[in-house]
C-alpha cells in the first residue's frame, strides 16, 4: 500500500485514479476537503476494496500516526498543499499553515513511522514531495529554462510556502537520512481541476456566456502539463528515481495565457458552438493583473528524461482537446463544485465592474 495525501484535490486525484488503473496497488487516501478538495473526484472507487479514504490534516500528527501504523504504507506521495497564486495573496496565513507548517508536521510523523521499520521496509520507504516550478521565480523571454540546480527566488506568498516545504524535505533527508525524492511540475491542466485555475475557469465561463477574464497583456508565459503525464512522471520518479534528488517535470508546451484561452475557444467554436453563431473569443475580457504578476516561467525536464527515460506522452493539442471534452462531458460534477462561496471568488477575483 501507499499512502496519498491531498488526494481529493485536482492532481492528487488523478494519481490515484491513474495510480490503481495501472498498477492495481492499494492506496490509503488522506485529505483535509478544504474547499479544492473533493470526494466526488474519488467517486468511481466506492467500493473498491484497494483504495481506502480518510478525511484528516497533515498537521493532525496523532492521527497520522495512528493510520501509518496501522496500514503500513511502503510509501508517501505528498500532493497536499494550498495552491492558488491569487488566493495566497488574498490571505496568506493558510499557505503557511498547510505548506510548511503541515510539510512539517508530516515529514515529522512520517520519519517516525520510518524509524520503526526493519529491514526491506525501511530501507525501499519513500517519501515523494510534490511541489511546483513556481518556486524557482521567473524567466526573461530569452532565458534558458529552470533546472533543477536554479536558484530559488519565490515571488508569491504561495511559491514563498513551497519553497519552504521544499527546505524541509530537503534538510530531513540530509540531516536525517530519511528518504526524500522532490518533483517540480509545470503548470498542470486536464479533468477534475478546480474552476478557479486558468482552464477550466475559460471553458466554464465561455460555456455560460460569461467574460473569459485575462490578466493584463495576456502574454505571461507557462509550460503546459498534462496531469495524466504529471502522473505517469511520479510512478516512474518513485519507482526508480534516486534518494534525495530533484526532478523538474515539463510538458516542453510553453504558451503565453493569451495562447490557452484563444485555443479552448476555437475547441469550443468546432464542438460547441455559440448558439448565436458568435466566437467564443468575442468573450474575452482583459483584466487589472494581479500584483507581482511572475511573467514566465519553464522548466528544462531532460533530466527526468535521460536518468529515468520519460517524457510526456501528451502534445498541448491533445492534452487540452481532451480536456475540453472532459469538462462538457461532466456536468454533474461540475455542479458540484461550483458552490455559492466558489462563486463569489471568482466575481471579486476577475471582475472588471461587469458580471464575472
Amino acid at each position: 500500500m501507499i499512502l496519498v495525501t491531498g488526494a481529493a484535490g485536482f492532481i492528487g486525484a488523478n494519481f490515484v485514479l491513474g495510480w490503481l488503473s495501472s498498477v492495481g496497488e492499494s492506496v490509503l487516501s488522506i485529505d483535509k476537503l478544504t474547499y479544492a478538495g473533493n470526494l466526488e473526484n474519488l467517486a468511481c472507487l466506492r467500493g473498491d476494496s484497494r483504495h481506502t479514504f480518510a478525511q484528516l490534516d497533515i498537521a493532525d500528527s496523532d492521527e497520522l500516526l495512528r493510520l501509518l501504523a496501522h496500514h503500513q504504507p511502503r510509501a508517501v506521495v505528498n500532493f497536499a498543499a494550498e495552491t492558488h497564486v491569487d488566493r495566497s495573496i488574498d490571505g496568506p496565513d493558510a499557505f503557511i499553515q498547510t505548506n510548511i507548517v503541515g510539510t512539517f508536521r508530516l515529514l515529522e510523523s512520517v520519519r517516525n513511522y520510518w524509524i520503526g521499520l526493519e529491514g526491506r521496509a525501511k530501507t525501499e520507504f519513500r517519501f515523494l514531495h510534490v511541489s511546483t516550478d513556481e518556486v524557482y521565480g521567473s524567466l526573461a523571454p530569452d532565458q534558458a529554462a529552470f533546472t533543477e540546480t536554479s536558484n530559488y527566488e519565490p515571488n508569491s506568498p504561495y511559491s514563498a510556502s513551497k519553497a519552504a516545504s521544499d527546505h524541509l524535505v530537503r534538510a530531513w533527508h540530509h540531516t536525517y537520512g530519511f528518504p526524500v525524492l522532490t518533483t517540480n511540475c509545470s503548470n498542470n491542466y486536464g479533468p477534475l481541476q478546480f474552476p478557479e485555475k486558468l482552464v477550466p475557469l475559460v471553458i466554464l465561463n465561455a460555456l455560460g456566456g460569461k467574460p473569459l477574464p485575462v490578466y493584463g497583456d495576456g502574454l505571461q508565459v507557462r509550460d503546459w502539463l498534462y496531469v495524466g503525464d504529471h502522473c505517469s512522471a511520479i510512478r516512474r520518479i518513485l519507482e526508480e528515481g534516486k534518494l534525495g534528488e530533484t526532478y523538474n517535470i515539463g510538458g516542453w508546451n510553453e504558451k503565453t495565457n493569451i495562447e490557452i484561452v484563444t485555443a479552448i475557444c476555437h475547441i469550443l467554436d468546432e464542438i460547441r458552438p455559440r448558439t448565436d453563431g458568435l466566437p467564443y473569443a468575442e468573450q474575452i475580457s482583459y483584466v487589472t493583473d494581479r500584483p507581482g504578476h511572475d511573467r514566465r516561467y519553464a522548466v528544462d525536464a531532460r533530466k527526468l528524461e535521460r536518468e529515468l527515460g520519460w517524457r510526456p506522452v501528451e502534445t498541448f493539442e491533445t492534452g487540452i482537446r481532451k480536456t475540453v471534452q472532459w469538462y462538457l462531458n461532466s456536468p454533474e460534477w461540475i455542479k458540484s463544485v461550483q458552490s455559492g462561496s466558489y462563486r463569489d471568488w471568482v466575481q471579486k477575483q476577475y471582475s472588471d465592474g461587469s458580471d464575472i
